[in-house]
């Protein structure tokens, strides 16, 4: 089993975007460290719980700082963008790291209809596009353009050795199906969605073999510590679905100190059926058992906690329990 990371970068109650992302940068470090296979940071705009609109940027740093692990976005937000410019920035992100950047693919908003708008204007008029802007980041990354078309004239510079490798991200069996008719590996997003995710990998499956998963993990020494963490995220997404709080992840004590309806009791509920959390044995359970679902062979593992350090810790207490003889 392989494993990487998505990190969505998130800014926890009493601290700064500064300290965020400077935890980002280490986890990235970590995981380079540990064997992880991929380290990918989403995309977001003005969510305050969330700390990064331009993963191109901080990659730039991450990759100065990292040498083994695959860096790249989980994902670009494609509508928003040029074809074109997206292709050069990934262009020049795998100019500088050569052989070790992928370019993950979504067409979610990653923010408020406002937000949208200030980005690029008529944005479902650009989703509309998005199998054609598909085509166009490849059609450049690969150079691929019929010699009669007007972007085989032009080349997003600087061209790398390697062209970052695209994949494609979704929680449908819709993007499944779009993955599959472009030819791209594919990213389910586990802990997005409440579809039949098995079913929709299988789809894909059939023609293609290129998958990974995600899921939301929390790991920690023993079971009832994870519950613990687990808490504070758990509340964080109840108070961003209504519209409440900070918008920035509260801490076990504040998850602890608050009065949870019986209809938000059953929400977590829920919530716990799609997660993964438990101490490291329990944790490799749990993911063995995803791996016989899915029929997959990398996790991409999400984990949102109060404390760095225990979002730290919890990647690390995995590796060791997994990928520490490999």
């Amino acid at each position: 089993m392989r494993l990487s990371i998505l990190d969505q970068a998130p800014i926890s109650n009493g601290k700064t975007a500064n300290e965020a992302l400077a935890a980002s940068i280490k986890l990235a470090q970590t995981g380079d460290d540990l064997g992880y296979t991929r380290y990918w940071i989403a995309e977001h705009h003005d969510l305050p719980g969330l700390a990064c609109p331009a993963p191109d940027l901080i990659l730039g740093m991450i990759g100065a700082q990292t040498s083994r692990i695959r860096i790249g976005a989980g994902a670009v937000l494609l509508p928003h963008y040029k074809p074109f410019n997206v292709a050069e920035r990934y262009n020049m992100l795998a100019t500088l790291f050569s052989d070790r950047i992928d370019l993950g693919i979504g067409r979610a908003p990653g923010g408020s209809a406002e937000a949208s708008i200030a980005l690029s204007g008529d944005f479902l008029k650009q989703v509309n596009q998005f199998s054609d802007s598909i085509d166009e980041v490849l059609g450049f990354l690969h150079n691929s353009f019929p010699k009669d078309h007007m972007y085989s004239k032009i080349k997003p510079s600087p061209v790398p050795t390697y062209s970052p490798e695209p994949w494609l991200l979704g929680t449908s069996e819709k993007s499944a199906i779009l993955a599959a008719e472009k030819g791209l590996p594919y990213v389910y997003g586990h802990f997005m969605s409440d579809a039949d995710g098995p079913s929709i990998v299988k789809h894909y499956t059939k023609k293609h073999s290129e998958t990974i998963v995600t899921v939301s993990v929390i790991c920690a020494e023993t079971t009832d510590k994870a519950n613990e963490l687990a808490l504070s995220s758990q509340l964080w997404s109840l108070q961003r679905a209504k519209g409440e709080g900070s918008g920035r992840i509260p801490s076990v004590e504040e998850a602890k100190a608050y009065s949870f309806s019986d209809e938000e009791k059953e929400t977590i509920r829920k919530m716990e059926r799609k997660m993964i959390i438990g101490d490291p044995k329990e944790v490799k359970k749990q993911l063995e058992q995803q791996q016989l679902l899915y029929q997959v062979d990398e996790f991409m593992l999400v984990t949102i906690t109060h404390s760095y350090e225990a979002r730290q810790k919890s990647y690390e207490l995995i590796a060791k329990e997994i990928l520490a003889d490999k």
